[in-house]
């Protein structure tokens, strides 16, 4: 028996850096690699779809955003299991109650909406633990398998949240406790457990048969994601009574989000990181957040703009990542010495030189960009 283990698609997401057209294309992305699951499903022999909570960014969507996931959803055209989570939680205001969604909902698709055993045919059977509030005061995997009989069908848990080895608070109430699940595997309660919440794919404890699918499409830069983009192919042997478990990683994610930590200090250095940003593949589709150290020179900090400015063309987004990057602009020796300017306006010049040499001020970052300015306008004037 084969299924697709993914979570967090959190359609309806957006971005606060994706402008002009590029949030639509993630939107759209997002949504394509949910209907692509179809395709994914024919090509292994997948009977249905788990999906470990979070399917909706959160309860309170524009119907135009509800319409277009459930036609992604029917797109995939085999049952598809979908877990509320703690961005949809089954709450008073849940989509999953809307009457948009129960209107419109496809035939193939199943709100896993009470805790407990689902039967999706004879033999195999799922465990949900669904979510009724952004903050449960439990572990509600622990409430789930209470009662669930070792042995019998094929079970795969269904479950969304943190788990306790992996998260520092350990006395938090809702953190699901290993120990706890790992019993119930070792018992044959159950024989798979398929998790949401983390958005990059991990696997926890050494079972081999615990497993965080992650998002299928990134949604956090690499320093935060390190793995996003796969779905889980699953097989479990029903003809072996220890239901050995096979776990493959598909990727199915186009978007990347990259963080890239540089410093730069020389005319060199700005003429590296314009080779890198060259370099990368799919632009239209990357977001990058550069974090840059170093001093330069008016004439480097000039061309580093220039470099800037033409990628943030290119990128999807292209930004600076403030907190984390340092500019220093120290206006060098002679660097205006040959602009042909004299009397008044050369004493204007010495005059911003000395003041953007005078440190980190708001007159000196003012001085330092005039400076900038000129060097632009007098290139452009020369050519």
């Amino acid at each position: 028996m084969r299924f697709l283990h993914t979570a967090d698609w959190q359609l309806g997401m957006t971005r606060h850096f994706l402008a002009g057209d590029a949030q639509p294309r993630y939107s759209a992305a997002r949504r394509d690699a949910v209907a692509g699951l179809g395709a994914l499903a024919a090509e292994v022999g997948a009977e249905f779809v788990v999906v470990a909570g979070d399917v909706f960014e959160h309860n309170q969507l524009a119907p135009q955003v509800v319409g277009q996931s459930l036609e992604a959803m029917r797109a995939i055209g085999i049952p598809v299991y979908l877990l509320p989570g703690n961005h949809d939680p089954l709450d008073a205001a849940s989509v999953y109650t809307s009457p948009l969604f129960t209107a419109e909902r496809p035939d193939n698709v199943v709100v896993l909406d009470a805790a407990g055993v689902h039967e999706v045919r004879p033999g195999v059977e799922i465990v949900a633990a669904p979510w009724r509030s952004k903050s449960p005061t439990t572990d509600l995997v622990a409430e789930a398998l209470d009662g669930v009989p070792a042995g019998g069908a094929t079970r795969v848990l269904v479950a969304h949240g943190g788990v306790d080895v992996l998260d520092p608070d350990r006395d938090k109430p809702s953190l699901i406790r290993l120990a706890k699940v790992e019993k119930a595997l070792s018992d044959g309660a159950i024989h798979y457990v398929a998790l949401g919440d983390k958005h990059s794919r991990t696997q926890v404890g050494g079972t081999g048969r615990v497993w965080y699918s992650g998002s299928p499409e990134v949604t956090n830069y690499d320093d935060v994601e390190a793995d996003p983009g796969h779905v889980l192919i699953v097989e479990i042997d029903e003809d072996d009574p220890a239901r050995p478990v096979t776990v493959e990683a598909r990727r199915v994610g186009r978007w990347r989000f990259v963080t890239l930590h540089r410093d730069v200090n020389t005319s060199r250095c700005v003429a590296d990181l314009d080779l890198n940003l060259d370099l990368m593949p799919d632009k239209d589709r990357t977001v990058v957040r550069l974090a840059l150290k170093g001093s330069l020179t008016v004439t480097d900090r000039a061309a580093l703009d220039t470099c800037l400015d033409r990628y943030t063309r290119l990128f999807a987004s292209l930004r600076l990542w403030d907190s984390h990057s340092e500019l220093a602009v120290v206006p060098g020796d002679g660097e205006f010495d040959g602009l042909g300017i004299g009397g008044f306006a050369a004493a204007a010049v010495d005059e911003l030189i000395a003041t953007a040499r005078a440190g980190d001020t708001e007159a000196a970052v003012d001085a330092q960009g005039a400076l900038a300015l000129l060097l632009r306008l007098a290139d452009r004037g020369a050519a």
